[in-house]
């Protein structure tokens, strides 16, 4: 056990987070999001029992967002047409404005297919139990 680390990261999430470098990304993926086939090229860390917004939380307790671009956090956008509803994105950005001054400021959206091209240049994915609908997000690692 380890002091100020939460519960919540597995050693294998923090050997990543640690492992990963400034401008590296990682995929926080809703439980429709294709982690497996997105994550070919990344590590891929299954947390199925866990919803985005707790996992992102701990999470930012230890990741710099990156301060060099606009949106080091970018969430994937609906889609034209498509009438779902995305409450969980305020809580998202409650919980980014905890742990960075630019609060909603750090947020972006991406259209869908290019999310999940930014998605497979990730350094990793992680797979959630996570029910809301476009919730997934990408965080971009700055420097402390």
């Amino acid at each position: 056990m380890l002091k100020g680390i939460p519960k919540i990261l597995s050693p294998e999430l923090l050997k990543v987070l640690a492992e990963m470098g400034h401008s590296d990304r990682i995929v926080i993926g809703d439980g429709n999001f294709p982690a497996e086939s997105m994550g070919k090229n990344a590590i891929v860390i299954r947390m199925d029992g866990h919803g985005v917004p707790e996992i992102l939380d701990a999470i930012l307790q230890l990741f710099p967002l990156d301060a060099y671009v606009e949106h080091p956090v970018n969430l994937m956008e609906v889609m034209p047409g498509d009438t779902v509803e995305t409450p969980i994105w305020e809580t998202y950005k409650e919980i980014i404005a905890k742990h960075d001054d630019r609060g909603a400021d750090a947020v972006g959206t991406i259209e869908r297919f290019a999310f999940y091209e930014e998605a497979k240049k990730a350094y990793a994915v992680i797979a959630t139990g996570e029910s809301a609908l476009y919730a997934n997000v990408i965080l971009q690692k700055g420097t402390i």
